[in-house]
């Protein structure tokens, strides 16, 4: 429970590997998100680590990834009605695991509204027919050792 607190935004990353069993725990903890309406086929993740195509992320998003090791693409259907909102949940699962193993992530926005606009890069890198890119994950270990700033009263919360 503690990766929750843990957890902040890293956007500078070592050249560091992230081992296969770290990036399949990754993996099942997208697949294990929780859904709308248990609607399971509007979601797909594209895990990129090819060097060649993290390259054209960066070339094509103004480096939105920061030079990530790995990262995470979720796509969802374009015609959900709770495609984002699951993308979402799902990328707070991927964020919660990656602290918990130690490595750090941001969840991109901007890049995705870029990559939007390259079809054909999508297509490459595993995107299907049909679906946009939701949101992007750029995951590895961090660069700095920076402590987590505290956040306990970062939002308005009513209480009645």
């Amino acid at each position: 429970m503690n990766a929750i607190f843990e957890r902040k935004a890293v956007r500078k990353y070592t050249d560091e590997k992230i081992e296969e069993e770290k990036i399949q725990k990754l993996i099942n903890a997208f697949q294990v998100s929780p859904c709308a309406m248990h609607q399971t086929d509007v979601m797909e993740l594209s895990v990129i680590t090819s060097p060649e195509l993290l390259k054209k992320i960066e070339d094509n998003t103004n480096n939105s990834c920061y030079n990530a090791p790995l990262v995470f693409m979720i796509n969802t259907k374009k015609d959900s009605q709770f495609g984002e909102r699951d993308a979402s949940v799902a990328a707070e699962n991927i964020m919660i695991e990656a602290a918990d193993l130690g490595l750090g992530s941001v969840y991109v926005m901007g890049g995705v509204f870029a990559l939007n606009e390259f079809p054909e890069l999508q297509k490459e890198l595993g995107m299907d027919e049909g679906y946009e890119t939701t949101v992007l994950l750029p995951i590895g270990y961090p660069a700095d050792k920076e402590q987590v700033e505290d956040r306990s009263n970062r939002y308005t919360v009513v209480r009645k």
